[in-house]
């Protein structure tokens, strides 16, 4: 498929390595789609769904051992130990290689090896990279033709240019003990072993889109972020666009594709991205982003047409499940929070016969769904667009119960890149150990920053001072509680009262009152017509508790003592002053 020599001398080298008896180009047609399903079909790698119901729709189950992205095996690997920073798993790129090779020696023998040629952004982007993924899963081949953009096309825009992050990835034993995820940034390289599960082996998502690209991007000027991307289409038709990085359990995916309230009539939610943003600044020195993702990998439990009808509606035709409960009744999916009754018996997510009595869910809690964007009732026109979308706001989100209001502005540039860095949540009954507890995950990047945190606050600070035109940025907070215990802000879709907000103070639009944490809307200003929230409520949900915010800075220093010197001085003058506005 390719004279690349580049690519051809790497290829002979990893065969090598691991032996594969046979090894596959992947070209991207259809006819070969097709092939590979059935394969997977006949050797019980998928299972073929109700093809009435859901055209083209398959279901995976993962091992038990291998169900979700496993950070304490995932490893930045630099010359330097410095350079992968306090916040990531570090091993030197000479001793880590030595160990893989040994878990790849010959690890292929009686498999065939597919080659993968993926592209992440559109053909004939500036912002598009390249990357070749080695695989011995037809799953993750299935599902990376659905992430990326995959194929001869791909080889064909590589040419001969040894620009492209090498990828290699073996099941092996889906040995947990020996399960490695290792980015070497580098050499643009990154192999996997001894997983199965999506987050750890589809090299183009989580591993190349953010941990490698965030070191690209930190190298030639650009940022690649965990960030979902959204138009906002006002009555008049204008549209304008939000990037917004929220950490796990905040609702990005249902952001990106909200639905407005019916007493909003005449607005419209535009979804260019539901996870990862690439950002660049455009020739009229404003910034630009491109998702760089073609599909969507997102958590079934909790999709319901109460919570994301867009995304449900995506997966109706040509999408992977992952360890949903297979209700055999209609040889359909299902999973918990989903409309109407459960089935009344089923095949669970480890394979096992289920009924409602059996007292164990279903579906895994992070069982998900792969499905193409172009699928999404919502989906931009923008969304292929070569030069991407220009941003008017960056919002970064955490869950807090009572610090952070419902919205603020940043005072400026580095004012917002001290709100993100600041970004936590607290931890919830979803999640395991005690309730509460503050994560710290500064522009939602904890896990997938591909080097030292203190040096990308670093380079968010200097991004500013090369952007014209940047956007504003702003903080929002969805998960206010009252004394009761209830969340005081109804979400969804009524999230959009607040971009509102945020983007007519881009434009100048509305006022706002500066206080010790930032510029906060007047109540007058949040449009809460329809809703059942009282003045008094809203006034709650935009105050700043002192006291409160004292203790959240003496957790931000904390946190912020791991990163020693490298820590940028801007960082540490914003904390001072936030401490003086305070008192």
């Amino acid at each position: 498929m390719t004279n690349n020599k580049a690519v051809l001398s790497w290829l002979e080298e990893m065969k090598a390595l691991t032996t594969p008896d046979n090894v596959v180009w992947i070209d991207g047609t259809q006819e070969q789609i097709d092939k590979l399903r059935a394969e997977a079909v006949a050797e019980g790698e998928l299972f073929k769904l109700n093809q009435e119901k859901l055209p083209g729709c398959y279901l995976h189950r993962t091992a038990e051992n291998d169900v979700a992205r496993v950070e304490d095996r995932t490893f930045i690997c630099t010359t330097k130990k410095e350079d992968a920073g306090p916040t990531n798993n570090w091993e030197a790129p000479d001793v880590m290689y030595a160990k893989l090779r040994k878990l790849f020696d010959g690890c292929m023998k009686g498999r065939t090896m597919y080659v993968i040629p993926y592209m992440m952004g559109s053909y004939g982007s500036p912002f598009s990279k390249i990357g070749i993924e080695l695989t011995d899963s037809r799953y993750v081949v299935l599902n990376m033709l659905i992430m990326t953009r995959v194929g001869t096309k791909v080889l064909e825009e590589l040419g001969d240019s040894d620009d492209f992050v090498k990828c290699l990835h073996a099941k092996k034993d889906i040995d947990a003990e020996n399960r490695y995820i290792c980015h070497f940034p580098e050499d643009n390289t990154i192999w996997t072993i001894n997983s199965g599960y999506g987050g750890n082996v589809l090299l183009g998502k989580k591993c190349f889109a953010l941990r490698i690209a965030s070191h690209m991007g930190h190298k030639e000027g650009w940022m690649a972020e965990h960030m979902l991307i959204l138009g906002l289409e006002n009555p008049e038709g204008e549209v304008k666009y939000i990037a917004a990085a929220f950490p796990s359990a905040c609702g990005k995916t249902n952001l990106a594709m909200l639905i407005p309230p019916e007493m909003l009539k005449g607005y419209k939610v535009w979804t260019v991205g539901d996870d990862i943003a690439w950002l660049r600044i455009g020739k009229d020195g404003r910034l630009w982003a491109v998702n760089p993702e073609a599909g969507f990998f997102g958590v079934a439990p909790g999709t319901s047409t109460k919570t994301n009808p867009n995304a449900l509606k995506t997966t109706m035709k040509d999408t992977i499940f992952t360890n949903v409960l297979l209700n055999t009744a209609d040889n359909t999916v299902w999973w918990e929070g989903l409309d109407g009754e459960p089935p009344k018996e089923g095949i669970d997510w480890k394979g096992n016969p289920w009924t409602p009595e059996s007292g164990v869910k279903g579906a895994h809690p992070n069982s998900r769904f792969t499905a193409p964007a172009k699928q999404c009732p919502c989906i931009s026109s923008e969304f292929e667009a070569p030069e991407g979308v220009p941003i008017s706001a960056i919002v970064f989100g955490g869950r807090r119960a009572k610090t952070a209001p419902l919205v603020y502005e940043a005072f400026d540039w580095q004012h917002g890149v001290f709100v993100g860095a600041t970004m936590a949540s607290e931890t919830t009954a979803a999640a395991a150990g005690a309730v509460g507890v503050v994560r710290r995950d500064p522009m939602a990047m904890i896990p997938f920053c591909g080097y030292n945190m203190a040096d990308y606050f670093a380079h968010w600070l200097e991004m500013g001072k090369k952007i014209p035109n940047p956007p504003k940025i702003f903080h929002v907070n969805w998960f206010r509680l009252d004394e009761n215990g209830k969340f005081m802000w109804p979400g969804f879709g009524d999230n959009l009262r607040v971009l509102n907000w945020i983007l007519d103070r881009c434009e100048g639009k509305a006022d706002a009152k500066e206080t010790a944490i930032g510029y906060l809307p007047e109540a007058k200003d949040i449009n809460i017509e329809g809703l059942d929230i009282s003045a008094e409520t809203l006034e709650k949900l935009l105050s700043v508790d002192k006291s409160v915010w004292k203790e959240e800075v003496e957790g931000q220093k904390e946190f912020f003592a791991k990163f020693g010197d490298r820590l940028p001085k801007e960082i540490k003058d914003e904390i001072e002053k936030l401490s003086a506005r305070l008192a």
